[in-house]
């Protein structure tokens, strides 16, 4: 099954599954964003929209995803806290935008969910401008961490909603003008993490 077709089937119960425990980081990772007034930030893999309640409102915002379900529901949530956002369906993997196009790009739980994080970061990259940040919250193991059980359930998982066995490392040594300003961890003993990054 695509990730695109699972993605539309899980869309009703999408908010149910991520949201509670994981609105808490998801705030604290955005309340880093500062000096936001007129700059153009991506959402890249906005899902259902969950960021959209704690997105600062001075900025110029566009936010892509796979499917259309999730885009639908991002788009009620968007008039709901009257927020004024542009909701394209794109890949993470292929972005449809020029390079430099974007000051800030917000990555939250997409990642993990990729196919090819590696690319998805690298594609990230490309769009993001020199000088800009780059703001992730995801699950990652650690280098050389064993994990078997999170790499068994990844044979399953990862054909339906999630990985579980991305590093986070491996997929940003494809990318050398990204910097990392914090990678600090945030729940589940550390697998899930709040990363900034720098483009230089």
């Amino acid at each position: 099954m695509s990730l695109k077709h699972s993605y539309t089937l899980l869309a009703p119960l999408y908010d149910f599954m991520v949201s509670g425990a994981l609105d808490k980081a998801r705030q604290k990772s955005l309340a880093q964003l500062q000096n936001t007034a007129n700059k153009k930030i991506l959402v890249n893999g906005i899902g259902s929209g969950l960021d959209i309640p704690y997105l600062p409102r001075d900025a110029q915002y566009t936010g892509t995803d796979l499917t259309a379900a999730m885009l639908k529901i991002a788009k009620r949530r968007a008039s709901e806290y009257k927020f004024n956002i542009d909701l394209i369906c794109a890949d993470s993997h292929n972005l449809p935008f020029d390079d430099e196009t974007f000051d800030i790009v917000i990555m939250h739980l997409i990642l993990a969910v990729v196919p090819n994080p590696a690319l998805a970061l690298q594609q990230a990259n490309r769009v993001l401008k020199t000088g800009g940040r780059l703001y992730i919250f995801d699950k990652f193991l650690k280098p050389d961490e064993f994990a078997p059980v999170r790499k068994m359930l990844n044979l399953l998982l990862r054909h339906i909603a999630t990985r579980t066995d991305v590093v986070f490392e491996e997929a940003l040594a494809q990318s050398p003008s990204l910097k990392v300003i914090n990678n600090k961890p945030i729940l589940a003993n550390g697998w899930f993490r709040l990363i900034k990054l720098e483009k230089f």
